[in-house]
């Protein structure tokens, strides 16, 4: 099956769709941290990852999750499976920091092996875009929003005012993988409570998003940084 390769505009189409008649919709991405989890004694060895910059910072807390974890990586690969939109990087693209060969060549190679093939693509770094544009914004006027992150006040604050105006009616703080089972409960015992979530949880967010759409029937939204973008004006 091809894969079909969404442009913004494309991609809020499909939201959109998704918002108006209130359906499952999951938007997730595929960056260098998914890469690295998915790698673990798949396409690499389990000594080879734990090697990467990028794994060394997540043993040191600093990516809400903590290698090895095999489970993670099966429910990873499981949720790009099922979800809706896959964001990934186009070949060369030098977008995110990461060495290339974190990048695409490892997302292909990672594909193959657990056999993805996600029906609708678009840019994994799509987040960054969306919140830039007025009608990302304008399509979530009037929705009750849920917000999973770690800089839960910082962000909420600035998401309620100009030029966001966002009815946030429900914020969970995540912190790393551990929480996934209490968080994905919550999610499906109060879905009648919210109609998008919005998660910035790195790599958790690939599944908390998917689980969402699956589990609640919700519009779900893989964040990732766009947070920083909010808060910041910037990615990193």
């Amino acid at each position: 099956m091809k894969s079909t390769y969404l442009e913004m505009q494309d991609v809020l189409d499909q939201l959109e769709a998704a918002l108006q008649e209130k359906r499952p919709f999951s938007l997730v991405r595929v960056g260098d941290g998914e890469n690295i989890v998915m790698s673990q004694e798949s396409v690499w060895p389990m000594e080879q990852v734990l090697q990467e910059r990028w794994a060394i910072k997540a043993n040191l807390g600093q990516k809400g999750l903590r290698l090895p974890n095999l489970k993670m990586r099966d429910e990873v690969a499981a949720s790009l499976k099922r979800a809706t939109i896959v964001g990934v990087l186009p070949r060369g693209d030098s977008t995110i920091k990461a060495p290339d060969y974190l990048k695409r060549p490892l997302t292909d190679m990672i594909f193959a092996h657990y056999g993805i093939a996600p029906a609708l693509t678009c840019h994994a770094c799509v987040n960054r875009e969306l919140v830039q544009v007025p009608r990302f914004w304008q399509m979530l006027a009037g929705k009750r929003v849920l917000l999973v992150t770690r800089e839960l006040d910082e962000l909420q604050a600035a998401l309620v005012k100009e030029p966001y105006h966002l009815d946030i009616v429900s914020t969970l703080a995540f912190d790393n993988y551990d929480q996934m089972d209490e968080t994905l409960q919550w999610i499906q015992t109060h879905q009648d409570d919210f109609d998008v979530a919005l998660f910035s949880c790195g790599v958790n967010a690939v599944i908390l998003a998917e689980r969402t759409a699956a589990l609640a029937g919700k519009v779900a939204i893989d964040f990732g940084k766009a947070n920083n973008m909010i808060l910041k004006g910037r990615a990193n």
